[in-house]
């Protein structure tokens, strides 16, 4: 079988497919992943036993220059992508048996257009539920088109939210679809979504209720364990007790960045443990040469969270569903998108505590910690981790398989 996946986004978005292509690799599958050309992002995919499609430009830059909830060039970029799937993902899907897309609108409606001209088996896959029409849950807003904060209906809401759609996206899809003989589309977002759209999200973590949507939960795509820390962190790690861990992933933080990691430092000290702090997209960076600071850039987490005494983190899906699995407390400083999502749901299972303001202070970092290294938190992350499920990406490969017929 052969088998295209296309994403676009931060590592958020391009790890899971990485954990979906070892296990399709595993069954025999050919599969190609259309990526975006970070360094950090073909490295990864190298890893998982096959090259990578670069598709778009870097995302690096992008995200760490472009002012938060500002839809400046929002059209321009959006029309690229768009074009992207066209061009190179078009070219790699030639012969493939299903394409696989995940990432923002731009990206799926047009690997699902692709897909339409190829005669190719398509598949929505998603990590977070939060863009998922549901009545029990708002759409998460647009880039630059707040929704009415007087609609409390969610219904009213998630219609307005396919207008929407329609006005950003649809004057540039129905134009890429002309060129290759394609007709228009009505209503861009479901056509993209599907009306069986798969969730790559852990099902205790993420529990989704029965809806119109035919949604086929398979458990978060991870890469398979096997990782290995560097002599570095190793040697930290064995130099005294449990740290902590403070990192923000590929969240930008701007002109805040110095001063939380200064908070942070802080705060760990002042409940008496030795802090792991992660530079991330934000650059941060400890404020002092201590020996009890380790600063460190990409590393393994499923091999370094299990080794922490708690993590401190902004709440992507990823790193949520890795500490839970690790059974290791958490603090969650939620910042944007559906990062508070996760931190409530966290929170509701009771291994994490929410730090409720996007900026730490040292205090408020230190409240929460002694909060989260409770006793009876860090027996309940213990007890969690047994219940997350480890085997998504090969749930979803080996639907896939069922879904080709092979």
């Amino acid at each position: 079988m052969r088998v295209v996946l296309s994403t676009y986004g931060a590592r958020g978005s391009v790890e899971p497919m990485a954990g979906l292509a070892v296990r399709l690799r595993e069954r025999g599958a050919e599969v190609r992943v259309c990526a975006p050309p970070d360094e950090e992002f073909t490295e990864l995919l190298a890893t998982a036993g096959g090259g990578s499609v670069p598709v778009g430009a870097p995302v690096r830059p992008l995200v760490t220059t472009v002012r938060p909830g500002s839809a400046e060039g929002l059209a321009q970029r959006a029309a690229d992508l768009m074009a992207a799937q066209f061009g190179a993902v078009a070219e790699a899907a030639e012969g493939c048996d299903v394409l696989v897309a995940t990432g923002p609108l731009p990206v799926t409606t047009g690997a699902r257009s692709v897909a339409e001209l190829l005669g190719v088996r398509y598949v929505y896959a998603t990590q977070t539920p939060v863009v998922l029409p549901a009545p029990h849950q708002p759409p998460p807003g647009r880039r630059g088109r707040p929704l009415p904060p007087e609609v409390r209906d969610n219904g009213e809401l998630w219609d307005l939210d396919a207008r929407l759609a329609d006005d950003m996206f649809g004057g540039a899809l129905t134009g890429l679809r002309a060129a290759v003989g394609l007709p228009p589309v009505s209503g861009v977002r479901d056509y993209a979504f599907t009306d069986r759209p798969w969730l790559a999200a852990d099902p205790v973590l993420s529990p989704w209720p029965p809806t119109a949507l035919d949604v086929v939960t398979t458990g978060a795509w991870l890469r398979p364990d096997g990782g290995r820390l560097p002599a570095e962190v190793t040697a930290f790690l064995e130099a005294g007790a449990p740290p902590v861990y403070v990192g923000f992933g590929s969240t930008p933080l701007g002109t805040r960045a110095p001063g939380m990691a200064r908070a942070a430092v802080e705060a760990v000290r002042e409940r008496g443990h030795r802090v792991i702090l992660a530079r991330g997209w934000a650059g941060l960076d400890a404020p002092d040469a201590g020996d009890d600071c380790l600063t460190l850039g990409e590393v393994d987490h499923r091999a370094l969270f299990a080794r922490v005494a708690a993590v401190v983190h902004h709440g992507s899906a990823g790193t949520t569903t890795t500490a839970a699995r690790a059974g290791v407390p958490q603090v969650i400083v939620p910042q944007s998108g559906d990062q508070p999502y996760w931190a409530a749901r966290a929170s509701s299972l009771g291994i994490a505590v929410t730090h409720d303001a996007p900026t730490l202070t040292s205090g408020t970092l230190a409240e929460a910690l002694a909060e989260a290294l409770r006793p009876d938190v860090r027996a309940r992350a213990r007890a969690v981790r047994g219940t997350i499920r480890d085997d998504g990406a090969a749930v979803a490969a080996r639907l896939l398989y069922e879904t080709v017929g092979g």
